[in-house]
């Protein structure tokens, strides 16, 4: 279901590698994802998460603080792909594949899942832990997978470009995207900012499909656990964005009470 980065054809993977008609051909890299990053993509070196937030990122999510997240994905996953007897699933920004590993189980062996991303780090980690699913190197503005391709696309989190979605799902076929709701991580932008903010009320409307439904899922959680605080920090835009005074109170912090919130926005691609 991949597709060249340069010609746009599909890709028949082999052994060792991929390759199209035209002759273009990529490794297979020994982790056993394939980088299908066109060069007019990369806005850096190496875009995306670096080795250190792909590290934070396992380690936080794998506490099991998201896992409601995930379940409720997982059902809605089940939900849309139950009229297939074998569906095609693409994460869309896979980052390290907790979100994607855990939809594989849920789905079973009859669904055929692929995820991407843009870091490299991120998705060698996803593909040497979850080895049965098919996973590369890829832009969400080049989405390097087959046109009309996927029954369902799920997004979390991950840059939404309504074009390209609406290129590689199948007509009538689903959108699943996960967005922070207005609350999300409001006791950690306590700590960090003198005056916090909550986040914005996302759009529903994307050209291209129509909105289907909305699901709400909170939760309050708290984290006495120094690294974890810590590790919850630096796999989000705040790591960036926070100045020394804001990080400076997160290390003299002993425990974090704060919300967690994500909705679920589904989608149906017209015909």
């Amino acid at each position: 279901m991949f597709i060249c980065p340069v010609c746009g054809d599909l890709l028949q993977r082999g052994e060792r590698t991929y390759s199209c008609p035209k002759g273009h051909s990529y490794d297979l890299a020994k982790e056993g994802y394939v980088y299908l990053l066109a060069p007019n993509k990369k806005h850096s070196k190496d875009p995306g998460d670096n080795k250190q937030m792909v590290s934070a990122r396992r380690a936080f999510l794998e506490t099991g603080l998201y896992q409601p997240f995930s379940e409720e994905l997982n059902r809605l996953a089940l939900q849309y792909t139950e009229p297939f007897e074998s569906p095609v699933v693409l994460d869309a920004g896979c980052g390290e594949g907790y979100y994607t590993g855990r939809l594989a189980e849920a789905l079973g062996e009859h669904a055929r899942v692929f995820g991407f991303d843009i870091s490299k780090c991120a998705v060698r980690a996803a593909a040497k832990k979850y080895r049965g699913i098919a996973f590369a190197v890829g832009s969400s503005f080049g989405i390097p997978f087959a046109e009309a391709g996927a029954d369902l696309v799920v997004n979390v989190f991950a840059p939404i470009v309504p074009g390209e979605l609406a290129r590689v799902i199948k007509p009538g076929g689903h959108l699943i995207l996960a967005v922070p709701g207005e609350k999300h991580l409001y006791g950690l932008k306590e700590i960090l900012y003198e005056h916090p903010y909550e986040n914005t009320y996302k759009d529903t409307e994307y050209a291209g499909f129509a909105f289907l439904q909305r699901t709400v899922v909170t939760k309050e959680i708290t984290i006495v656990d120094y690294q974890t605080i810590q590790n919850l920090f630096a796999m989000t835009p705040y790591y960036w964005k926070t100045g020394a005074e804001g990080s400076e109170h997160l290390r003299q912090t002993q425990q974090l009470d704060t919300q967690i919130e994500f909705h679920f926005l589904v989608y149906q691609r017209n015909p």
